[in-house]
């Protein structure tokens, strides 16, 4: 047995583990049940239950996926495990966006003489909040969140020896002042700046076009391609996953696997549409904004298990997969899901016209680009530092504490601290940046190992 294999089946506790899948089975349940039983509770309670399905079947997801880099390459298998962790949040955007677009095909809509419908833009407006705070979230929160995990578990090992973690795996990158990904990781950076750069051009559109999918969603094909050239090596599972990985049988475990999948898949089918509809109709009877609602609450409960298996990762100090994971997850919603939201539209609406842009989102297409070249400026070294944490825990907060002062301006001065900050950073180490594009562009993979 190799030393990978022991360390897939030393402590993996399976009454624990079986316990942790049928409460996340459980917690997924109440939805479907409610979306069949022909029940109608209050809208907030529908919003309720529907959103703790979304976060059971995406606990499922993130444990099938993990217990599928098994199967695949090391470097393919953090960009599957990303795409699936963020399949609730594609569902609930989706679901935005072609409503808009049935809205938009309802209004006989003409360019010439006609302004966009108040459900169309506001259903476009939706599908963008919900996009730019998950991304927001991704960086601000989850980024941040792996360096402090991982400062706290230093910290408390340096005291106390003892408490050092049994399973922090190969891949243990990370020291008192921050921590840092290997060198593959360059790929996942390489293709994050590129798709930043061009979604800095999005905020000056009318809409996010057709074209802009070509380019997006090319993006991601080219970035899936280059990945899946990593070389094959074995996991470090953790969790549910951690147990189904030590079953016996290659079969036992692929079946497993495709199960959870498909349930997942079918509960996030059923609960999507219900949990949007119900989240705009709280926000309209508590007279809270739905806007507020759609951008943060649905994107933390469909990528809580994500964030909830990066702080595991780090927990053990296994931050190269910590971050690395959550640094794919970025490249995936910056490319695949923005591309993708127009050709919702566009299939809802029977035209080819492109998903709106409102002025508010503007903002916000602004501030989450900003962010994000922020974010590729500092990890230009491949290393985020517990300043650098800080810094983008602090401005992600900013925005919110600047609204009382700056209520029609703070997302664009916080917008412009990001653009500041990441303009002189790459001016300062653009040698650091050139080589990191040079590896995750061209280097072949035996080189970055």
């Amino acid at each position: 047995m190799t030393s990978a294999e022991q360390d897939i089946h030393e402590n993996v506790h399976p009454g624990r583990q079986r316990l942790t899948l049928l409460l996340a089975f459980l917690v997924a349940t109440p939805g479907v049940v409610l979306k069949f039983s022909g029940a109608h509770p209050s809208t907030a309670l529908q919003a309720v239950l529907f959103g703790l399905s979304i976060v059971g079947a995406a606990f499922l997801l993130s444990w099938a996926a993990e217990v599928a880099q098994l199967f695949i390459s090391a470097g393919l298998a953090i960009a599957v495990l990303a795409f699936i962790a963020v399949l609730p949040e594609y569902a609930v955007d989706m679901v935005f966006a072609f409503k808009g677009g049935r809205d938009f095909r309802a209004d006989n809509f003409d360019p010439a003489c006609n302004p966009l419908g108040r459900d169309v833009e506001s259903n476009c407006s939706l599908a963008l909040a919900n996009m730019t705070g998950a991304n927001r979230l991704l960086i601000g929160i989850g980024w941040s969140l792996v360096v402090f995990i991982a400062w706290y578990r230093l910290s408390r090992t340096s005291k106390n020896p003892n408490k050092a973690p049994t399973q922090a795996g190969p891949k243990v990158k990370a020291t008192p002042g921050g921590i840092t990904l290997e060198r593959s990781h360059a790929v996942e950076v390489a293709f994050l700046t590129l798709a930043t750069l061009y979604s800095l051009t999005l905020p000056f559109k009318r809409s996010i076009s057709l074209w802009d999918t070509a380019v997006l969603v090319g993006i991601f094909v080219l970035y899936t391609i280059r990945i899946s050239r990593a070389p094959a090596e074995e996991p470090h599972l953790v969790g549910p996953a951690r147990w189904i990985g030590g079953f016996a049988s290659r079969s036992a475990q692929l079946r497993t696997c495709l199960g959870l999948f498909f349930i997942a898949a079918a509960v996030i089918l059923v609960c999507a549409e219900p949990f949007a509809e119900s989240l705009v109709a709280t926000g309209e009877s508590f007279g809270i904004s739905e806007f507020f609602l759609v951008q943060w609450l649905a994107p933390l409960a469909s990528e809580s298990p994500e964030l909830l298996v990066a702080g595991l990762y780090a927990w053990r100090l296994n931050t190269n997969a910590a971050l690395g994971t959550l640094v794919s997850s970025k490249v995936n919603q910056w490319t695949l899901l923005v591309g993708t939201l127009p050709v919702a539209f566009a299939v809802a609406s029977s035209s080819t016209h492109g998903l709106p842009i409102s002025t508010l989102q503007r903002d916000e297409l602004l501030l989450t680009a900003a962010q994000s070249l922020f974010a590729v400026a500092i990890l230009n070294n491949l290393t985020l530092s517990n300043r650098e944490a800080l810094g983008l825990f602090g401005l992600f907060w900013a925005q919110f504490a600047l609204a009382a002062v700056l209520p029609d301006w703070e997302k664009r001065f916080v917008a412009g601290i990001y653009l500041a900050l990441a303009i002189w950073i790459l001016a300062k180490e653009w040698r650091n940046m050139r080589s990191l594009l040079r590896d995750g562009f061209r280097t072949p993979y035996a080189q970055l190992s």
